[in-house]
């Protein structure tokens, strides 16, 4: 008898290695929580170095103005991350100023914080409404990440164009 426990112990131990980190594992959208703070840091640093009397500029009579760019990226956050909750998205302000613009940008990356790290692989690869239709959760947290970086982009241009150099990228 104690010639099997002998083996059987080791085993056990064993598995205890293997098991313990699988427990610990990240969520499994760790990539986005993790890459969620720079996206937030970069883009409310680009809302924020537009000057307030500038938030009316657009460099095209078509184009957005650029408080309503970095609007528009704010409320598509919300649309994506109520999707991902399947939720409705929340009753959103319509600012018009620098601040009202730049609290509804950083309350959109907040929103959105609350709804990632609690996502699970069933909500990862169900589908979910979204801006872009319905779409796995994995697919909405890729076209929220895309939209916010094109838009930003944008952004980004606006500034160059006011001779303003955008903050340095991060990641």
């Amino acid at each position: 008898m104690k010639f099997r426990f002998a083996h059987v112990g080791p085993f056990f131990l064993a598995m205890a290695f293997v098991l313990v980190p699988l427990a610990r594992a990240e969520a499994p959208a760790g990539e986005y929580v993790t890459h969620l703070d720079a996206l937030t840091k970069l883009s409310v640093a680009v809302a924020e170095s537009m000057p307030a009397d500038q938030y009316d500029y657009r460099p095209h009579p078509e184009s957005m103005t650029f408080g309503k760019l970095m609007s528009h990226i704010a409320v598509t956050n919300y649309q994506f991350c109520a999707g991902l909750a399947d939720a409705a998205t929340p009753g959103l302000p319509a600012p018009a100023d620098k601040s009202g613009v730049v609290k509804l940008l950083k309350d959109s990356f907040a929103y959105c914080e609350t709804v990632i790290p609690k996502l699970t692989e069933a909500s990862l690869t169900a589908k979910h409404n979204s801006p872009d239709g319905r779409l796995t959760g994995w697919e909405v947290l890729l076209a929220m990440f895309v939209h916010t970086a094109h838009h930003r982009g944008q952004a980004e241009i606006y500034l160059r164009n006011k001779g303003i150099r955008p903050p340095s990228y991060m990641i």
